[in-house]
């Protein structure tokens, strides 16, 4: 029996004025290339929200002070059986006071700020929209 090897992963997405900030993997990526995809990174046994706080950083330059954190998901299995991996993601939601401070890094060649209802018609990494969703209810229920 086939069994996939389970990789953490944080999925960071970065919202201001209703819009959420997507980011098209570049080559330079091991998997995805030419995809869409919130900032994302390997968890690498520091804590989640770190470890989304330092990917956040590293691939469009916001410091802490730029960021607010609204909320984080529950993790979520996503197979991906052409690559043997179950991706096992964190998902978080930040806001962001000033768009115009995104810089990307190496890792990404474009970004996009769209509404979550877009998001669909995109060529995006697997269940995307599903990980977002996953922020978007956590903060729906806060608020009731």
């Amino acid at each position: 029996m086939n069994h996939m090897e389970k990789r953490e992963v944080v999925t960071a997405f970065l919202r201001h004025d209703d819009r959420i900030l997507l980011l098209k993997r570049s080559k330079q990526t091991a998997t995805y290339q030419g995809y869409w995809s919130g900032v994302s990174g390997y968890l690498d046994g520091d804590a989640a929200l770190m470890q989304a706080r330092q990917e956040i950083n590293e691939e469009t330059g916001l410091a802490d002070e730029d960021i607010s954190l609204v909320c984080d998901g529950a993790p979520l299995e996503i197979p991906a059986p052409e690559l043997d991996t179950c991706w096992v993601v964190y998902p978080f939601l930040f806001d962001i006071t000033n768009p115009d401070l995104v810089t990307l890094d190496r890792e990404n060649d474009e970004l996009q700020w769209v509404r979550a209802e877009d998001i669909h018609g995109m060529a995006t990494v697997p269940s995307l929209i599903k990980v977002l969703a996953r922020c978007l209810e956590r903060e729906r229920g806060k608020r009731h």
